[in-house]
């Protein structure tokens, strides 16, 4: 029997899936949704190392200012209600991690070879999850240098060391697409990130074969005489070469980790339909010829999660226009499994020397209401981070507030089962809002409000976002735009997005009206000084971040404030993130009614979950109630996060 082809079984397995059990899309079909908040969208930045465009902004920065420039892209990311950012991380045939295979990139320290002090992509990885964000790691297959000098490459980068692999042309420096080894060791190289980091994506760019120079063939007709074999001409073979390693990507990035995601951003034309029938009806340059790029192959064979076309170009462009290439895309993708995810040039907005449509503020928008008539359209990443945050003419805000008023889940991919539904275990009032807390199974969850007490959930809650407040990889997430009485419900995510069954409705203080209040490091009754600093460092921590302090000789606490509604016996319970680095003996101080108590507790240890600390006699009255001192003995970090005070 023949093997069916992965789409194709995916397809099959898909369609027997809502036949057993009809999911979350398939009750979305009963209900009326509004397209302005689609329930599942890709929405990215590409974030650009080489030559700094976006980071680091310049070579020679201190870990300590690369890391929170970085964050900082991400922060914007996430007030864009973005839900992905892709980063490269192999700029030009070097690394962001420490690599067995390649230098540390130039673009860190200034020199190639330079180490930087710490693992770049580890730390990305981790800030982008802390923040729920899709970490796509970005490499560039064949680029060696923007130069053609090998002199100028570190001693022991594999291009010097194996001269026979490389060429130059253009004036730069490239490998050898058509040297099998050569294949194999870029393969090798990113397989190396893939199986060492928790990244979420493999992407690979729009530079293959390098795009061509004016009278400047490519020097590669030896390499052709010794592999070509039965190829009749060179155009064929250097597609073939691309393809197999496209193929061969596919395969070994979900041979090693089914849920990674693996997509191409190739340029926005595959052919010319006045040169191929079943090209667009465009007349730029083709990539299939130009660059061997034959990226309608690796749709059409599933060789790809999701292809991100660079349709760069504006609505009605004569040569290229945006509506054309969209609908050519559609049809492509269509009935494939491979998702359509649109490449934006954020850059051309309001830029300098483009054409006057890019001087129009709602040209970007405008390409999201045509992205609309195309189901098979999955999202978009736009090109570049700088640009995004420029801002030019207002055009990213304009497209905000068209399209990105409210959060989106990720655009599921696979089969697989989705996980069971959460249970809410607390919805408590605080200071900074409504604290929510779950028990579940999901590796991130969803948190949807729903305004009143609805006797029953109404599967229409859920059918796009309007209801969606944000997803989460904790089990906590603080509402702090709630308002009036309003019911919480959460649901489950895999990692490739398939969402469960919504939770049990839950309103705040509906748990038979005791009183309980949670109180974050962030909430607006925490105070601590300057001597404390904010970290996002560890997956155990409760709400976006947490403090920590060196131990010193004097108290110097960090306090949480609450109103303490009657005096009586209150469970005092923490949350804090825990490592072996953190300190054993940290003191938390109570403020009890008969005076104040203290409790140490050892922070290496049991972190990332609710953690009582005793039963305390409290007095009525707004006060500090909980505070974590700095004066212990011990060594390691001291840590505040988060408190809960409950009426026993």
């Amino acid at each position: 029997m023949t093997a069916l082809p992965r789409t194709v079984l995916a397809a099959l397995l898909a369609a027997f899936v809502t036949l057993v059990a009809p999911g979350p899309a398939a009750v979305a079909a009963a209900c009326t949704t509004d397209p302005a908040t689609p329930k599942r969208q890709l929405r990215a930045m590409w974030i650009s190392s080489v030559a700094n465009i976006d980071w680091p902004s310049r070579t020679g920065l201190s870990a300590a200012a690369q890391q929170a420039e970085f964050r900082a892209w991400l922060d914007l990311a996430v007030a864009k209600r973005m839900n992905a950012v892709v980063v490269q991380v192999r700029p030009t045939a070097d690394a962001f991690w420490p690599s067995p295979y390649e230098p540390w990139s130039q673009w860190l320290t200034g020199t190639q070879g330079g180490d930087p002090g710490y693992d770049p992509l580890a730390f990305m990885v981790s800030e982008a999850h802390a923040r729920n964000l899709e970490f796509h790691a970005w490499f560039n297959p064949y680029r060696i240098a923007n130069h053609d000098d090998p002199s100028k490459l570190v001693a022991t980068h594999p291009a010097r060391q194996n001269p026979g692999w490389r060429f130059a042309y253009g004036g730069k420096l490239y490998y050898n697409p058509g040297i099998p080894a050569v294949r194999d060791f870029i393969e090798d190289a990113i397989m190396d990130a893939v199986s060492t980091h928790d990244v979420d994506g493999v992407h690979l760019d729009d530079y293959f074969y390098p795009y061509p120079v004016s009278g400047e063939p490519i020097p590669d007709s030896a390499t052709f005489a010794q592999y070509g074999g039965s190829f009749g001409n060179v155009a064929d073979w250097r597609r073939e070469n691309v393809n197999l390693l496209v193929k061969e990507l596919d395969q070994r990035i979900h041979a090693a980790k089914p849920h990674v995601s693996f997509g191409v951003s190739p340029f926005g034309i595959w052919r010319n339909s006045g040169t191929d029938p079943l090209g667009s009806r465009t007349s730029g340059l083709q990539s299939y010829d130009a660059i061997y790029a034959d990226s309608r192959t690796w749709v059409k064979q599933g060789w790809v999660d999701y292809i991100s076309p660079q349709i760069y170009w504006h609505l009605g462009f004569s040569t290229a226009a945006y509506e054309v290439l969209t609908a050519w895309w559609s049809d492509v993708v269509r009935d494939t499994g491979v998702q359509l995810v649109v490449g934006q040039a954020a850059y051309r907005a309001g830029a300098s020397g483009q054409d006057a449509a890019w001087q129009d503020p709602a040209e970007l928008s405008d390409h999201l209401y045509d992205n609309r008539k195309h189901p098979e359209i999955a999202g978009d990443v736009y090109f570049s981070a700088k640009d995004v945050k420029a801002d030019r003419i207002g055009a990213i805000t304009r497209l905000v507030s068209a399209h990105y008023t409210r959060p989106a889940l990720l655009p599921a991919r696979g089969t697989a089962a989705a996980p069971a539904a959460p249970v809410i275990t607390a919805a408590t009032q605080g200071s900074g809002g409504v604290q929510l807390a779950w028990t579940g199974s999901g590796a991130a969850y969803a948190v949807y409000r729903v305004a009143g007490t609805p006797s029953a959930a109404d599967p229409c809650f859920f059918a796009d976002a309007r209801n969606l407040l944000g997803t989460t990889r904790a089990r906590t997430f603080t509402d702090t735009t709630a308002s009036g009485q309003s019911t919480y419900y959460v649901t489950a995510l895999t990692r490739t997005h398939q969402e469960s069954a919504p939770s049990a409705g839950r309103s705040a203080g509906s748990a038979g009206g005791a009183f309980s209040v949670t109180l974050d490091n962030a909430a607006a009754g925490f105070t601590a000084s300057a001597s404390w600093g904010t970290s996002t460092y560890s997956g155990q921590l409760y709400g976006s971040d947490y403090r920590f302090a060196d131990p010193v000789a004097a108290s110097d606490p960090a306090w949480y404030a609450a109103t303490i509604p009657s005096a009586g016996s209150y469970r005092v319970e923490v949350w804090y993130p825990a490592n072996a680095g953190y300190n054993s003996a940290t003191p938390y101080v109570v403020a009890a009614s008969g005076g104040s108590q203290t409790v140490v507790v050892d922070q290496r240890s049991g972190g990332g979950a609710w953690r009582s600390i005793g039963t305390f006699s409290l007095a009525a009255g707004t006060y500090n109630v909980v505070g974590v001192s700095r004066w212990t003995s011990a060594a390691g970090y001291v840590i505040a996060d988060a408190v809960r005070i409950t009426k026993v």
